[in-house]
């Protein structure tokens, strides 16, 4: 008798540095989502994979839901929200370090029709101002009946139980990846993603959220390594002279940091070439974030 066989879409949502990435990846085992202090660092859906031999969930990790009727925050806002009817389960990480507040609330109301196949990770249980309490009034009282998990995705603590019950609840269905695969992000995605963290960390104000990388070109040299050359696109020149740096300072420390991780992500070297470019209107362009956030 052939055994049965569970999968399921998870939609992974919730406020901006809520700890959705790095849930994922700790869940999928591998880096999948960037990461970084900075707010709204997700700008696309991003697929995480975990399989065992008889489930496979498939982690849709979206941008952080923020209230801003700007060109790219409403962009953003679309994309974390579109998939919520089609997706077999959805994932509410909250952070019990922040108080609820309009955003989560906004949050709430938009799962309100979909409680049944939500779980609601409650992280950063191990910080120091953890409001553990709060978060949990705030579910009971906004999405009565919601399946709750106290975690800590930095740490590991509490994961294991919210992947075994997602597991349980997933519809029977196939696995739609290979074993071996953990995301389904294309190379040069991954690379631009990989540079555009280093960006996040390395900066600060305004311009982590002024940039975009923006894919050239990329050839293999007949030694296997892959040459990959883009360009950081920023919306004025005092960002452009941050990122450059003083001598090419900051340039040299996002390159080499990006082709460090690089080396853990695929199975050959990575050679970055990388330009800093202006264009004041980017964030204004619709056929761009288009492009850009999908």
């Amino acid at each position: 008798m052939e055994e049965k066989h569970a999968s399921a879409f998870v939609t992974v949502v919730g406020r901006p540095s809520a700890g959705k990435s790095t849930l994922m990846n700790i869940m999928c085992g591998q880096k999948v989502a960037i990461v970084s202090p900075v707010p709204q660092t997700t700008r696309n859906t991003i697929r995480g994979i975990l399989t065992r031999p008889d489930c496979q969930l498939v982690f849709m990790d979206t941008p952080g839901l923020h209230d801003s009727d700007k060109a790219m925050n409403r962009r953003l806002r679309d994309l974390a929200t579109r998939g919520l009817s089609d997706a077999d389960l959805i994932l509410y990480v909250v952070d019990t370090t922040r108080p609820p507040g309009k955003e989560e609330e906004a949050i709430a109301g938009l799962l309100t029709s979909f409680v049944g196949k939500t779980f609601a990770a409650v992280n950063k249980i191990d910080a120091p101002s953890s409001d553990i309490g709060k978060a949990r009034l705030f579910l009971s009282e906004k999405l009565p009946g919601l399946r709750v998990f106290d975690l800590s995705a930095k740490t590991g603590t509490g994961v294991d139980a919210l992947v075994d019950a997602m597991m349980a609840a997933a519809p029977e269905g196939p696995a739609y990846y290979p074993e071996e695969y953990y995301t389904d992000q294309e190379p040069v995605f991954r690379i631009a993603e990989t540079i555009r963290e280093k960006v996040f960390l390395h900066t600060r104000d305004e311009v982590p959220h002024a940039v975009y990388v923006d894919y050239v070109s990329h050839h293999m040299l007949d030694d296997g390594t892959l040459v990959y050359e883009g360009e950081l696109i920023v919306e004025r020149d005092t960002q452009k002279g941050i990122i450059i740096g003083k001598g090419g300072s900051m340039i040299r420390q996002i390159r080499e940091e990006a082709e460090h991780d690089l080396e853990e992500i695929f199975p050959y070297p990575v050679r970055l070439s990388i330009k800093v470019r202006v264009d004041p209107n980017w964030k204004k362009d619709e056929r761009l974030l288009k492009r850009l956030i999908q």
